[in-house]
């Protein structure tokens, strides 16, 4: 039998207390897939202007380092809803559907017994909302109305027309909370679609906290994109990267709604606001990770590094750059800190939170190690160092290594273009003892990668090699 997790929150002295009395409105908003270079915050923006995301960034905190603890969708989002490394709970591979040895199909999604950012915020007294892509389980028990959010509107499955579809599958449907809708009849442009959910959610509660998940499907496939958009990009090759361009044109002009909503409510002063990406841009020429190395489902930084804006401009200092690596984990603790509470030490987070750092009241990095796994390769982090391990799949007795373990100093090289393993024994081993030590208590993974998991996992090999 598994433990049972116990989730407590008590109310602390993080913030003053007439910010506690009166609680931020708190925001997360995620896009999808997109490449870390294809915004101006990053530095990029020459794929299509994204005024009213790089606002956010002036307006508030740019995370350099910001990270996400996988580099596909599934279970980035399992660590980023829970506040824990997903491989805990077994939540370590992408599409859920093929359950491993000793699992069933009960058992893909987010598990039961870990509580959610939902959960959480709601019980501070939040009224709560998810909109947009789940992809964290299809059975009803993990649906987000069981999951801590009060409301639905989006989809439960990983990606889906853009447009209305007539008969779509079960994970594709748009659903409002648990009932489908007629998709012909109110269906236009689901980008368009997520973000009017989310500005009536906001009209009809804006007078008590509330807490929205907005979870973009843009820029994931398939690339859809309206003709006036596409009219507004330049026209470039190959045509997925012109309609990507023309799909982040939309999901930044759509963030410009919610924003004027804010404005013209007088909440932007009192809402915490956090924009990040659920993973790197995909292996094609249609995103951009620029600099960065490596793409989706990968573990150079390209797959696992993601923009990462933190806005709260009643408390947070404003334009500000934090340097230090940060996590998707560490949402969760920061945002009950903004509502002036903390999670009870018992729940185990992983996460941090970010709140004293942001704001100069405690110096120094938030995390000392930070750890990915995904199937066949694991990561560790701690200061410039970054140990990759590439060995057999957790299922496997032997964690036999299947290509020489391979340490980056990421100050000294950003690119990751050389192996310093060998230069550098003693840190190289005390790495892995600490990423060893991290996986000794981690949870069997409940389900592979999908039907076709055995390509992925040679396809893991194959990115993961120190030669490029």
């Amino acid at each position: 039998m598994k433990p049972t997790i116990v989730f407590l929150v008590v109310a602390v002295a993080l913030l003053p207390y007439s910010v506690r009395a009166a609680q931020p409105n708190v925001i997360v908003i995620l896009s999808d897939d997109a490449g870390y270079a294809d915004f101006g915050v990053t530095g990029g923006g020459t794929l299509v202007p994204t005024p009213h995301i790089d606002r956010l960034a002036r307006e508030g905190i740019f995370c350099r380092q910001g990270y996400v603890t996988a580099s596909t969708c599934t279970p980035s989002r399992m660590g980023l809803m829970s506040g824990r490394y997903q491989q805990r709970f077994g939540a370590e591979c992408n599409v859920p559907t093929i359950p491993t040895p000793g699992y069933t199909k009960e058992d893909l999604g987010l598990d039961t017994e870990q509580r959610t950012l939902g959960d959480a915020m709601k019980a501070q007294g939040y009224r709560t909302m998810a909109i947009g892509k789940w992809h964290l389980g299809e059975l009803p028990k993990y649906h987000p109305n069981q999951r801590g959010f009060d409301e639905f509107y989006g989809f439960l499955g990983g990606s889906r027309s853009y447009w209305a579809t007539k008969q779509p599958s079960h994970g594709r449907a748009i659903r409002r909370n648990e009932k489908a809708v007629d998709e012909l009849a109110e269906i236009t442009y689901l980008t368009d679609n997520f973000t009017d959910a989310a500005i009536d959610f906001i009209g009809r509660y804006q007078k008590q906290p509330f807490f929205l998940y907005l979870a973009y499907n843009a820029v994931h496939g398939p690339f859809h994109a309206k003709e006036e958009d596409l009219e507004q990009c330049a026209k470039i090759e190959p045509a997925s990267r012109w309609m990507v361009s023309a799909m982040t044109k939309s999901m930044d002009d759509n963030i410009g709604r919610l924003l004027a909503q804010l404005d013209g409510l007088g909440l932007t002063e009192n809402t915490l606001i956090v924009f990040l990406n659920d993973n790197g841009g995909t292996q094609e020429a249609t995103h951009s990770n620029g600099s960065l190395r490596g793409f989706k489902g990968t573990y150079w930084e390209g797959g696992i590094r993601v923009p990462y804006v933190v806005s709260w401009p009643a408390q947070l200092p404003k334009g500000k750059r934090f340097d230090h690596p940060v996590s998707s984990l560490d949402l969760l603790p920061t945002c009950l800190a903004a509502a002036g509470a903390e999670v009870d030490p018992a729940w185990a987070v992983d996460g941090v939170n970010l709140l004293p750092y942001f704001n100069g009241e405690r110096e120094g990095a938030p995390h000392e190690t930070l750890f990915w796994r995904f199937w066949r390769v694991a990561v560790a982090r701690e200061g410039a160092w970054k140990l990759l391990r590439v060995a057999e799949n957790p299922l496997e007795q032997k964690r036999e290594l299947l290509a020489p373990l391979m340490l980056i100093n990421l100050d000294d090289d950003p690119a990751e273009t050389t192996n310093l393993a060998a230069k550098f024994p003693e840190k190289t081993q005390a790495l892995l003892r600490k990423l060893e030590a991290w996986e000794k208590p981690l949870a069997r993974p409940r389900w592979y990668d999908g039907s076709n998991w055995k390509h992925w996992q040679d396809q893991q090999l194959k990115n993961h090699t120190m030669t490029p």
